[in-house]
């Protein structure tokens, strides 16, 4: 086995050093304080190695690893799009990325500035009246959201209205959210095509509905054409709608939560506004309100004066502060790098794009894969595995399979309406040539799932790790080397 296919700890030889820090010169003195049971008893075991092994192993290690730069990567309901590399350079321009969030407003003008004109070109998109930029995820943009729904009842006496209805094919953080926000999630049923059934959500709204949530297009990638009547139903009632902007990417330029009736919502910067994502972040989930809502948006907020000048506002009604500062500032200058190189004529196209992309596969592969919903899907849209069930051959198999021809699994098992889901989402970046490579493998894969089953239910063969056993491997991981030696 090379070097660089062990872990670090393999590499390690005793004496070896790749750098040297200065002797320490903290005092004796300096560690009384400091409890008995928070002081080391022994030194650190860390990997003595070179330099050199250390940059071997960590650049072959990256290169194990799969993402956009490397390949397509067609995860549904997740858009993992291609994120420019300008506006990573903009985002780690010092000017900007030494800044302090506790500097004095006057020596953050141009940050000030691109927050406040970041928040205003949201709003248009989503035809909403305001926006703030302070969550720090999608889920915690939800919270948020959730948070101002709840604040706008009781600010109007209305303390009974403590229940969100959520529809069965959401998003787990909906239910997630809405419970962490105190709020009693009541599930709605959705028709087979995915969309909300309004009959169902008629009889669940009364004077204790907040709200509900939904996503539109829904989680199977189908438009919400009853949207407009389940608006007026919910206003009627007095509740209040939520977006959750996860599958906001096929409606850019074409329709506005906004307009379709929706009075809170948030946005995931890090999917639809070009921030790479996975592995726990970076993120931003900022929250817009309709006109009525926006003085209860977290405290603080950006605003500008008459004389051009941005100041740091907090006011009496918000719901309070839900972040430390304002949020993630890198996140939100790739955003506005993205929205600004598009500009309003070409941020027009992404939806329409990500559409195509989303129907072209799936035309092309339904004689293979298994269609629950028929019709024009948006953005992305859910095969029910293998149209040949007789082979035995599961959409975990296929997924796995994949990874030996140099794709990424889309989605799997999600959502729970189809029991061998596999949702894919190619995104407006991806070309036609690609698309269709993964369009030949996934019929190649469909193939050999009728001829030679175990070739794919024995996937991957390629990898640096090929089959685990899943189970084992979740109820026992070994999460260090220590214990991988004892095992």
């Amino acid at each position: 086995m090379k070097n660089y296919d062990k872990l670090i700890f393999e590499v390690s030889k005793p004496g070896r050093k790749g750098y040297e820090l200065p002797a320490a010169k903290l005092e004796a003195d300096g560690l009384k304080g400091i409890p008995a049971d928070l002081l080391r008893k022994k030194a650190p075991e860390l990997p003595e190695v070179s330099e050199l092994d250390v940059v071997r192993h960590y650049t072959n290690l990256s290169n194990k690893n799969f993402g956009v730069d490397t390949g397509f990567y067609p995860l549904g309901s997740c858009t993992m799009k291609y994120n420019p590399k300008i506006n990573e350079e903009l985002a780690a321009m010092p000017e900007f990325a030494a800044l302090h969030p506790a500097q004095d407003e006057e020596s953050l003008q141009g940050a000030l500035e691109l927050y406040y004109n970041l928040q205003k070109a949201l709003s248009n998109i989503a035809g909403l009246a305001e926006f703030t930029l302070n969550p720090y995820a999608g889920a915690h943009g939800e919270l948020t959201g959730l948070m101002v729904m709840r604040q706008y009842h009781k600010s109007r006496g209305d303390h009974k209205r403590t229940k969100v209805i959520v529809p069965d094919t959401a998003h787990g953080t909906n239910p997630a959210s809405a419970m962490v926000a105190g709020l009693e999630v009541v599930e709605v049923k959705s028709k087979p095509n995915g969309s909300i059934d309004v009959e169902d959500l008629k009889p669940l709204l009364d004077d204790t509905v907040a709200g509900i949530m939904m996503t539109n297009p829904n989680t199977v990638g189908m438009f919400e054409t009853d949207i407009v009547e389940i608006a007026d139903l919910v206003h009627k009632a007095g509740g209040l709608l939520y977006y959750d902007g996860a599958n906001l990417n096929p409606m850019l330029g074409k329709v506005r939560p906004g307009d379709m009736g929706f009075d809170i919502m948030h946005i995931n910067l890090h999917k639809t506004f070009s921030t790479p994502h996975g592995g726990g972040g970076p993120g931003s989930g900022p929250v817009g309100v309709a006109a009525h809502l926006v003085d209860l948006l977290p405290n603080p907020r950006v605003v500008k004066d008459a004389d051009g000048k941005f100041h740091i506002q907090t006011n009496d009604k918000s719901l309070g502060s839900i972040s430390s500062f304002l949020g993630n500032f890198g996140v939100m200058m790739k955003a506005y790098a993205y929205i600004l190189s598009l500009g309003k004529e070409n941020i027009r196209l992404v939806g329409p794009m990500a559409t195509l992309n989303a129907n072209y596969i799936k035309e092309n592969l339904k004689d293979d894969f298994l269609l629950p919903i028929e019709g024009a899907c948006k953005h992305e849209f859910v095969f029910d595995g293998l149209k040949d069930k007789s082979t035995g051959v599961t959409t975990l198999n296929v997924a796995k399979r994949l990874l030996d021809y140099g794709f990424h699994s889309p989605t799997i098992y999600f959502p729970l309406l189809f029991h061998e889901a596999l949702m894919i989402e190619p995104t407006e970046t991806e070309s036609k040539e690609t698309l269709d490579e993964f369009i030949e493998v996934m019929h190649k894969v469909a193939k050999e799932a009728r001829e030679n089953p175990e070739v794919v239910k024995g996937a991957p063969h390629t990898t640096p790790i090929s089959h685990p056993d899943e189970t084992t491997a979740a109820k026992k991981p070994i999460l260090s080397y220590k214990a991988m030696k004892q095992a």
